[in-house]
């Protein structure tokens, strides 16, 4: 690990998130947990207005900016700069004028119309694969070797995409998926994130890995979402010695702790 990859810290403005849905609902909730993750070690806030697990109710674009518009507006003074989370045209313009530094789009980004919007920005894009390219995680079964050429593929075509649209190359992050995006199976998750430095040298762009609390976790551990906390750190630092860039993390302390460690173990004597 030469450098250690950028914290994104979680915070979901949801009702339905998988993991804790409902807590930071409020835009007081979620201004405080914002800054209680700022002071654990966060490097980036990523603001998320609508769930995308496959059990969640879908949220109109207007209801995710009235959920936004309060938590940015209170935060974009700080000291971390913000992403949004978010697949709706709409909400992605918004974010684009309310001055964020990143946008993480689960679909990675497919209007023509939005990414003529995005040559003509500076925001850092966080292209996400998943299997069926949708607003939402879908269960569905592949195996690993299906899943590692969805990967090779998508990125193949959409990254091309976004550049001949317009959008510089060095602005482009990519994430691969994990948990259901990548299918029912565990195995395929824990195949990527075997595959990082592979994808880091097929692809030349920085990797965003999301392992925080998913299901593969949960599936090859046996633990609930409230047991997971172990087994979500040691794969964001397996990651990390992989060489991903950005680990986006529920917990941004416990994930700041442990890159230290790695870090102190990595120092020449």
């Amino acid at each position: 690990m030469s450098v250690a990859p950028k914290v994104v810290a979680v915070v979901n403005i949801t009702e339905d998130s998988f993991s804790d849905g409902g807590r930071y609902l409020a835009p007081t909730a979620a201004i405080q947990h914002a800054r209680a993750l700022t002071e654990s070690g966060a490097d980036i806030l990523e603001l998320g207005p609508a769930s995308s697990n496959p059990d969640a109710t879908p949220v109109s674009a207007a209801l995710q900016i009235e959920r936004l518009a309060p938590v940015v507006d209170a935060l974009r003074s700080g000291s971390l700069p913000l992403s949004v989370d978010a697949t709706d045209p709409e909400v992605l313009a918004w974010s684009l004028e309310a001055g964020v530094a990143l946008l993480n789009d689960i679909r990675g980004f497919p209007e023509p119309e939005t990414q003529a919007r995005l040559a003509s920005a500076e925001v850092d894009l966080v292209v996400v694969h998943s299997l069926l390219e949708r607003e939402r995680a879908v269960r569905t079964e592949a195996s690993p070797e299906e899943v590692l050429g969805s990967i090779q593929r998508f990125f193949d075509a959409r990254l091309n995409e976004l550049v001949l649209a317009g959008v510089a190359e060095e602005r482009l992050i990519i994430d691969p998926g994990m948990g259901f995006f990548l299918g029912s199976d565990p195995a395929a998750s824990v195949a990527v994130l075997q595959h990082i430095p592979k994808l880091r040298a097929r692809f030349g762009r920085p990797v965003f890995i999301s392992v925080s609390r998913k299901s593969f976790l949960r599936a090859i551990t046996g633990r609930g979402v409230d047991e997971i906390g172990a087994a979500t750190l040691a794969a964001e630092l397996h990651a990390a010695r992989a060489g991903a860039e950005y680990l986006r993390t529920h917990d941004a302390g416990a994930l700041h702790d442990g890159l230290m460690i790695l870090e102190a173990l990595d120092e020449k004597r």
